[in-house]
């Protein structure tokens, strides 16, 4: 009597290999993972990132006084009423818990980006469902660990004098354009356009093919268009200033 043949095992890799594989195989990732949930990468994810936020602020220091400075005065110009006393009381706050209010935004960040995915894969019969959608934001948002450190290494090797902005630590358009004296309008676009952030955009693609079963051509349509819905929160508070 003939043996049936035996269904080969779906691949399997630990979770700390998934944080390498998403830089080099990041479909095999999304195969093994889309079922899996994202509640454990996004905690590895937001933890990561709080190490690297205080362990690089001295590198990135100038940049973020330059930013803070600018929206100070832009805040003084605004509300003349405020004394010095009220405004100094805010900065040191800023200073304070600036970092804290960084960290917890990262893994709500990622889990709006994957509801906008979700979402926007609907108008392209995506049958990804809100929790693959956030699985893939998640892992998507692991570059920017890596934009983290670069943006630190470009903070050791620049002049406090050339980091003026946050923009600065950039790998993109955005490092080419003086914060001081380009519109805010054009630099809420342009910081965009950076290897980091397009590198998200095309993880988000790659995820949206295996868990939404959309077309390749499809997929990158909707991850434009959640690059451009994520560029909105930049230019309303350009254009409130």
């Amino acid at each position: 009597m003939t043996e049936p043949a035996l269904t080969p095992a779906a691949p399997t890799a630990s979770l700390w290999e998934d944080f390498i594989d998403i830089f080099t195989s990041p479909s095999a990732v999304f195969r093994r993972r889309e079922n899996s949930g994202f509640g454990m990468p996004l905690l590895v994810l937001t933890l990561l990132f709080g190490i690297l936020i205080y362990g690089t602020k001295p590198l990135v220091q100038p940049a973020i006084d330059a930013e803070t400075s600018r929206a100070f005065a832009k805040m003084a110009k605004a509300n003349p009423q405020m004394t010095a006393e009220q405004l100094q009381l805010q900065r040191s706050v800023g200073e304070k818990y600036g970092p804290v209010f960084i960290i917890i935004a990262i893994p709500i960040m990622a889990m709006l980006t994957g509801v906008v995915l979700w979402l926007t894969g609907k108008l392209f019969d995506s049958t990804e469902t809100a929790s693959q959608g956030m699985m893939v934001a998640t892992y998507a948002f692991f570059p920017k660990i890596l934009a983290s450190i670069v943006g630190a290494l470009i903070g050791l090797l620049s002049t406090p004098e050339r980091l003026n902005g946050m923009a600065r630590l950039t790998v993109g358009v955005g490092a080419l354009f003086n914060p001081e004296t380009a519109s805010p309008i054009l630099m809420a676009l342009v910081t965009r356009l950076d290897v980091f952030t397009i590198w998200e955009t095309i993880l988000l693609a790659i995820g949206l093919q295996i868990t939404g079963k959309v077309s390749k051509s499809n997929s990158y349509i909707v991850a434009a268009i959640v690059w451009l819905i994520g560029a909105l929160p930049g230019l309303l508070g350009a254009l409130r200033s």
